[in-house]
């Protein structure tokens, strides 16, 4: 379950997530762009396409939906009968079979859980859950000390393995109690499947969107590089804060002040401290990364929000990554980024 997006004069904000995508939709409404657009995983999919023929929209559209719907039979933590449901009601820990798309979300939400030092943690669903992040109802008093103690007793990638075989990959566990939560980067693995798509259907000019993970390719139907907003951490959802032209790169943003709400007089945050057990307090509100995949920005702003600006830019200068971190400072904004974001600002502050 996302965040929904709202589409507003032709353009595209995603709530929580601030991004926004420059789309035309004059040169829509002319036949030059197609646009394709629905319902997915709890939030809106996006899908424009520059100088391909309307005839072919509604093959596009089904085999679209037909990816859409198979990455949630893989990924959801709200059906009780997907891939990932049925292995975190498992209670052995015999290896279970998994996709091969599956296996390498895992490998790389694990790989950026290490670097992070365990900011970004795929199997903190106990957490979630308790706090009223997942499928669970919201609690109506705030978790005590015992009851995040034995939640964070469930957790700890170390727990998790991911085993290649020749006949296929397989996910183990050794905590029977063990929940994994991959929609940390749900939206990043159907965007790039969505790519993907795209791409073996001949199309090479394209801008896709799953909630707040965004993959471009190519020109738009005027000839210009596709372009995409970052949008200012406020309840004015057209305030932008920088354009950036993705050249042919993944990004995707974690906020933190959208996906809420108030619990004993205080506002609880979506995103859980592993080290914790509870919601993030700091003064960190978003962190956008780009990345050569929408999974791999997906996985890293998660593990940045946790972090807080001091490490995430410590981080993103030891690992070279194209940050942008905005902070919450009184009743101002501030904002970060490292030298390999300004690259595809459009206009470098």
């Amino acid at each position: 379950m996302f965040l929904k997006p709202i589409y507003l004069r032709g353009a595209l904000l995603l709530c929580g997530v601030t991004l926004l995508s420059a789309c035309d939709r004059n040169a829509a409404e002319q036949g030059d762009t197609m646009v394709i657009e629905g319902k997915t995983m709890g939030t809106f999919y996006r899908v424009s396409l520059a100088g391909v023929d309307k005839s072919r929209e509604a093959a596009l559209r089904e085999q679209i939906e037909a990816q859409l719907k198979e990455d949630d039979h893989q990924l959801s933590t709200y059906k009780d009968d997907s891939v990932l449901s049925r292995f975190n009601q498992y209670q052995g820990n015999v290896p279970q079979p998994v996709s091969a798309g599956m296996a390498d979300a895992i490998v790389t939400s694990m790989r950026i859980g290490m670097l992070t030092g365990g900011a970004m943690d795929i199997t903190v669903g106990p957490l979630v859950n308790l706090w009223g992040f997942g499928p669970d109802k919201q609690p109506v008093k705030t978790p005590t000390p015992e009851q995040i103690a034995a939640a964070r007793k469930l957790t700890g990638l170390q727990h998790l393995k991911v085993i290649q075989q020749s006949d296929g990959q397989y996910l183990q566990k050794d905590l029977p109690g063990m929940y994994v939560d991959l929609s940390t980067v749900g939206e990043g693995y159907a965007t790039d499947h969505l790519a993907r798509l795209i791409e073996g259907n001949g199309i090479s000019n394209y801008l896709v969107s799953v909630g707040g993970a965004v993959v471009s390719r190519g020109h738009n139907a005027k000839g210009n590089p596709w372009q995409v907003a970052i949008q200012k951490p406020t309840d004015k959802e057209t305030a932008v804060q920088a354009i950036v032209d993705l050249q042919g790169m993944g990004i995707s943003t974690s906020g933190s002040y959208r996906n809420y709400y108030e619990l004993d007089g205080k506002r609880l945050s979506h995103i859980i401290d592993p080290a914790t057990g509870s919601p993030i307090t700091h003064k960190l509100v978003s962190a956008t990364v780009i990345a050569p995949t929408a999974l791999e920005a997906d996985g890293w702003d998660t593990g940045l929000m946790v972090l807080g600006t001091h490490k995430a830019l410590a981080l993103a200068e030891k690992q070279h990554l194209a940050v942008y971190l905005i902070t919450k400072e009184g009743d101002t904004f501030k904002s970060y980024m490292s030298p390999q974001f300004k690259a595809y600002l459009k206009d470098p502050e």
